[in-house]
């Protein structure tokens, strides 16, 4: 069981509750500073700390996780249902016009104590509610080739390669490729025929 947790230092934070496969999704109020939510995010930079050399390039600079936090309404905390932490997950670089979303970025981060089918568990429903909430076609995931964990964890939970992007960005001081995974709305909702909308 798992709950993610909506981060957003602007708006109202969404919880989206999940018990035994079923999804509610309440809202609170967040008044600036007063959310309850923020509490985790001690865990968010720990965790980020720990994992940052398969989160980011050399452009990210000092504190562009920061800044990204801060700027997106689509980030959550991934907790299980008793609250404790378990990672974090946002969606960014949305393709689309005003009225439908064709796709997303996905960039996950799960803490060690989730490893494993634990977070197999959590990004399938995630990913779900993602397809439901969204309408997305497509989820896409960019990793480096060297975070084997990630990309174990996306074949576990539907995505396919796609493609590798050479010399894509600098790393470390050198040419770094990047591998290119997907999901598409067919993996859940099979019966589905001609969803792509204009």
């Amino acid at each position: 069981m798992c709950k993610f947790k909506q981060i957003y230092l602007r708006s109202k934070p969404v919880v989206l509750s999940i018990t035994n496969d079923r999804i509610a999704s309440p809202y609170q109020t967040c008044n600036n500073w007063n959310c309850p939510n923020l509490r985790y995010i001690p865990d968010i930079l720990s965790c980020y700390g720990k994992y940052a050399k398969y989160l980011q390039d050399d452009y990210a600079g000092e504190y562009g996780f920061l800044n990204m936090f801060a700027s997106y309404p689509n980030f959550w905390v991934i907790t299980d249902m008793s609250d404790e932490f378990m990672g974090f997950v946002f969606l960014d670089n949305f393709i689309g016009n005003g009225s439908t979303n064709f796709s997303a970025e996905l960039t996950v981060c799960f803490d060690k104590k989730a490893w494993g089918s634990y977070s197999a568990y959590c990004a399938k429903i995630f990913l779900k509610q993602c397809f439901d909430r969204f309408g997305f076609y497509k989820i896409k995931v960019l990793v480096f080739p060297d975070n084997y964990r990630t990309k174990t964890l996306m074949k576990k939970a539907g995505f396919e390669y796609e493609t590798t992007l050479p010399c894509e960005t600098l790393r470390n001081g050198q040419l770094q490729d990047i591998e290119v995974y997907s999901i598409k709305r067919k993996y859940y909702y099979k019966d589905e025929v001609n969803y792509v909308k204009h």
